[in-house]
């Protein structure tokens, strides 16, 4: 067997589980499902997506722990299986109390398989090719988040039963659980004491790894805060129906999705600080137009501008932080997740501006978010 089809057959189930690792977004339009199930209030329908975020902020540093005991595919398998555990309970009982549960389990076994998915992707992928290889990773993952509400729309209108969509995810969770169990993969050894909690967050103390995790912080708060405003902002901004104002989310999306793939293929041959640099240019200049959009098309534009920008920051600043501290990825990976609560903390500011000022104004909190990330890419580019 050749070396190409040897890492073909290696890396191939790595990247599949990236597919799993976007069953998360599925809590988006489950809560719509479930509020109308069980005719819940806006404030009580939101514990649900809660319930799958705050684990990313509990769970991802003791998981990076973890990966050193037991090892990487080891730890990506355990998070897959609760994963599709979760997918499983709806059908045992259906209740709001049940969903609370599966969601918890969804964001436990998401959150471990998200810290140690981006090692092992790093063991099995050439150095110089590991930012263009998370990028596909999350254009694969991209692909899942756009499918999951169509598959729950299907399965609603085929056969009446949205739940259906997460039989199809645990079927997905099994087949690559086993998958990936019967690949034989040699994991990297760090040649370094054990990774503690202390050594985990001393990492904070250098300042390129503290300005890159407050980078995830800010760029997944960025995300959120887009699928979660966009229709609003259209709404109230040019007095759009529900309908076509939710056309702007469908925008976003798939212009995260092209700029994945597009990064995918220029990181192979552009640094990865320099491509750093332009995305939070084209995020920046995105957002500036979207304030001042004076029609809809354009602010259309604006936010398939934003999505472009938006789409390689998150792999961008986890292989810089990576490039700075190889011998430290389990310890970077769990502290990178973590930040990935930024989802759960900007969109209620986000909602308190709007609530006090307007929903145009509540965007400039995501400006000044994309403000920063340009600051951090022109730093990176020096340092």
């Amino acid at each position: 067997m050749s070396n190409s089809t040897k890492n073909t057959t290696t890396i191939a189930p790595v990247l599949t589980v990236y597919i799993v690792m976007g069953f998360l977004d599925i809590v988006g339009v489950s809560t719509g499902y479930i509020k109308n199930d069980f005719g819940l209030e806006d404030k009580v329908a939101q514990f649900l997506p809660s319930m799958a975020l705050i684990w990313f902020f509990l769970f991802s540093v003791p998981a990076g722990l973890l990966i050193e005991r037991y090892g990487k595919k080891i730890l990506v398998n355990i998070g897959m299986l609760l994963t599709g555990v979760s997918m499983v309970v709806p059908f045992v009982h259906y209740s709001y109390t049940i969903m609370l549960g599966a969601f918890i389990l969804l964001g436990i076994g998401n959150t471990i398989v998200q810290v140690a998915a981006n090692p092992l992707l790093h063991d099995v992928v050439a150095k110089a090719k590991y930012s263009s290889y998370m990028s596909l990773s999350q254009f694969i993952k991209a692909i899942c988040s756009l499918l999951g509400p169509v598959i729950a729309t299907f399965m609603a209108m085929q056969f009446g039963n949205w739940k259906l969509v997460f039989a199809v995810y645990a079927a997905i969770s099994f087949l690559t659980i086993l998958w990936l169990y019967l690949t034989p993969i040699s994991e990297a050894k760090l040649e370094q004491k054990p990774a503690t909690f202390k050594s985990s967050f001393s990492l904070l103390g250098n300042r390129s790894i503290l300005l890159l995790v407050i980078g995830i912080f800010m760029i997944v708060g960025t995300e959120v805060g887009m699928n979660s405003n966009i229709a609003n902002y259209l709404q109230n901004r040019f007095h759009l129906s529900l309908d076509n104002a939710s056309l702007g989310i469908s925008i976003f999306f798939t212009a995260e999705m092209i700029g994945r793939f597009i990064g995918a293929v220029l990181l192979r041959f552009i640094k990865t600080k320099y491509f750093f640099r332009i995305s939070t240019i084209l995020a920046t200049a995105g957002l500036i137009l979207l304030l001042l959009a004076p029609g809809v098309w354009m602010a259309r534009i604006a936010i398939f501008v934003i999505g472009l920008g938006a789409a390689n920051i998150f792999p961008l600043i986890f292989s810089i932080a990576v490039e700075k501290l190889p011998n430290r990825v389990n310890e970077i990976s769990g502290l990178m997740i973590m930040a990935v609560a930024g989802g759960a903390f900007i969109p209620p500011i986000m909602g308190f501006v709007s609530s006090a000022f307007g929903v145009l104004e509540s965007f400039i909190v995501l400006l000044v978010v994309v403000l920063y990330l340009l600051v951090i890419s022109l730093y990176s580019k020096s340092n």
